[in-house]
């Protein structure tokens, strides 16, 4: 850092933004590069399989994409294309993708969120060598890659993985950019940004004030073209958001899957109600009170979520280190040329990190703690980068004194959360916040003066930051995870909708042997997770457009994912989408296209209302249609 944080002469150079291993990067850079992408690839990708399809419900769409291309363009929960997933399909067209090569299976699900994850590290690791160098880069990647939720969400088929990667590629084109001071890059950074809403919709323009802060601070020109360049930004975000929203709005809603979670069948809709100001306030289908903004799944809003008892475990380890770090890092550049890369870097990924936290912290509807994988690169980047900069400064007392405060904190964080399961690796808590508490001794007393001393500090500091999320993110991935709600750790759950997503052999067992825990009923009796034997065979016999018909998205989803046959999800993931109508079931069923009719259940919310489309089929179908009981579910059947 500038002036206060002047290293001394042995300080590491400024390193050139050139690849690993070339002209200013010591020799031994691409090994360890290397040595990070195959570490990273071995934890994410290491018995993935055991976790089955992970989220049922999205590994349907992804099948039904592979059977249907319509299905795959709009993202449809069925090949019949009745109705889409609640998200955009960006997610599921690269899976999907990935599976019409490769073939459907639970690997084919799951895999390319491993590959997005290791492409993630890299992109970050290239991020912050740019300003910072390839070290800060390779503990930025490290660090990311050891985020316990990140080895969670990048290890499952929620649309999360690809929403992180597109986000670390748009920080990553933004820092191209302010190095060229030019639009090219600034561009490219709004197409990232802008398939980002393609993935999980608004979420993704939380990091816009600061990519376009960042830009307008430190590009080298002058502020009249900056301005235009992030216009022209603003333009790509909007085209490459807004070309498949125009495709849904213009395309006749009669020959496509309604839009699921909308309420008028709009995705534009989707995106700023129930996707949007609903997650944030409430309402629009969004539960809220003790389910979202009360603590049934996130804990109650307020600056301190992300530190309780839900969200802590998942991203919190260095969360305290990352502010200290921030707040130091701006200070003591106050006075830095408008160009300084430390600082841009500092106000980039701090305002990712401010931003998103802020909006996490007091969203009052339906809120998840796996949503904080979105904080893990920005934490990590600003850890790298002040950690960095402050251990260059380390002749200066107060650059000692915020780093010791940075190693101090995090140790006594660390023990607070490892103290919170206690049956869990009991010693480690011990050892961290000892090793933490003398190593941050040593920095501020300056031992690092004596040159051996200086390597063990470093090797301490690294250790202390890194050990307690390490262990929490490799005890993930030795875990199989199922269900709409994951969690990470050594108490990880699944809950929520099918929590227990239904294993590819459809055995009925989640993987390694075990019920998965809270499993839901659904289909009348069917255990969530485990269709039965015999109602499985009974679909995959059929050979109408659909098989069934089901009230409920996640039982429709498990048996869609065991008899390779379309189910329609009456009434979408909540329950209460107008999908289909009576009239349009009615139609259905009179041309023979609908076979079965499976009684009991509601939308993977479990929100159905007694006047919702799913209540007045079921009682339609009960008054004209006799029933039969298969595998212990009570099944109607609409042809002859």
């Amino acid at each position: 850092m500038t002036s206060v944080l002047t290293g001394p002469p042995r300080a590491e150079p400024r390193h050139r933004a050139s690849g690993p291993g070339r002209s200013g990067s010591p020799k031994w850079i691409t090994p360890a590069v290397l040595l990070l992408l195959a570490g990273t690839a071995v934890l994410y990708f290491w018995n993935l399989t055991a976790s089955g399809y992970g989220n049922s419900f999205y590994a349907a769409a992804v099948q039904a994409g592979t059977q249907n291309w319509k299905a795959w363009l709009f993202g449809s929960l069925d090949s019949g294309n009745s109705i889409t997933v609640d998200k955009p399909p960006a997610a599921m067209w690269v899976a999907v993708g990935f599976a019409r090569v490769f073939g459907f299976s639970s690997f084919a699900v799951l895999a390319p969120q491993a590959v997005m994850g290791v492409a993630s590290v890299g992109t970050l690791y290239a991020t912050v060598k740019r300003t910072s160098g390839p070290v800060a880069g390779l503990f930025a990647g490290a660090t990311l890659a050891l985020t316990p939720v990140a080895a969670l969400m990048f290890r499952f088929d929620n649309p999360d993985a690809l929403l992180v990667l597109l986000l670390v590629t748009g920080a990553c084109c933004t820092v191209r950019a302010i190095e060229k001071a030019g639009p090219k890059w600034l561009v490219f950074a709004g197409v990232a940004i802008g398939f980002g809403f393609l993935t999980k919709m608004l979420q993704a323009f939380l990091v816009l004030p600061a990519f376009a802060l960042a830009y307008l601070i430190a590009a080298n020109t002058s502020l009249g073209k900056r301005l235009l360049h992030l216009a022209a930004a603003t333009v790509a975000v909007l085209v490459s958001a807004g070309w498949f929203v125009a495709l849904v709005e213009i395309w006749p809603a009669s020959s496509r899957p309604y839009i699921g979670g909308s309420a008028n069948d709009s995705l534009l809709e989707l995106a700023l109600g129930y996707n949007g100001l609903g997650r944030i306030f409430g309402g629009d289908g969004n539960a809220g009170g003790g389910m979202g903004g009360g603590g049934g799944f996130g804990g109650s809003a307020g600056i301190t979520r992300l530190f309780n008892s839900s969200w802590g475990g998942e991203i919190s380890w260095l969360l305290p280190a990352a502010l200290i770090g921030l707040g130091a890092g701006l200070w003591f550049t106050r006075r830095a040329p408008r160009t300084d890369r430390t600082r841009v870097a500092l106000v980039l990924w701090g305002g990712w990190l401010l931003v998103t936290g802020i909006v996490f912290s007091y969203m009052s509807g339906t809120v998840h703690p796996y949503y904080s994988v979105a904080l893990a690169p920005a934490i990590a980047a600003l850890v790298a980068v002040s950690g960095r900069a402050l251990w260059l400064g380390r002749a200066n007392l107060s650059a000692r004194v915020v780093l010791a405060a940075m190693v101090a904190v995090t140790a006594i964080w660390d023990y607070i959360l490892l103290d919170r399961s206690p049956d869990y690796l009991p010693w480690l808590k011990f050892v961290l916040v000892a090793v933490g508490l003398l190593t941050a001794t040593g920095i501020a007393v300056g031992l690092h003066e004596f040159r051996r001393a200086a390597t063990v500090l470093l090797a301490a500091a690294v250790l202390t930051l890194g050990l307690g999320s390490a262990a929490y993110a490799v005890t993930t991935a030795s875990r199989p995870h199922t269900g709409s709600i994951p969690a990470s750790g050594p108490s990880s759950t699944s809950m929520g909708g099918n929590m227990g997503g239904t294993p590819p052999t459809g055995s009925g067992q989640a993987p390694g042997g075990s019920a998965p825990t809270g499993a839901g009923r659904a289909a009348g009796g069917a255990q969530g997770g485990e269709s039965s034997t015999e109602l499985t065979t009974l679909l995959s016999q059929t050979t109408t457009k659909w098989a069934a018909a089901a009230g409920s998205s996640q039982t429709a989803a498990e048996l869609e994912l065991a008899s390779g046959k379309a189910v329609i999800a009456i009434g979408g993931w909540s329950g209460t989408d107008n999908s289909p109508t009576l009239a349009q079931f009615k139609a259905y069923v009179a041309a023979g296209e609908v076979k079965y009719y499976l009684a009991g259940g509601m939308g993977g919310g479990g929100t159905g209302g007694t006047d919702s489309s799913s209540s007045a089929i079921q009682q339609w179908v009960e008054a004209n249609f006799s029933s039969i009981t298969v595998g212990g579910s009570t099944v109607y059947v609409l042809t002859s």
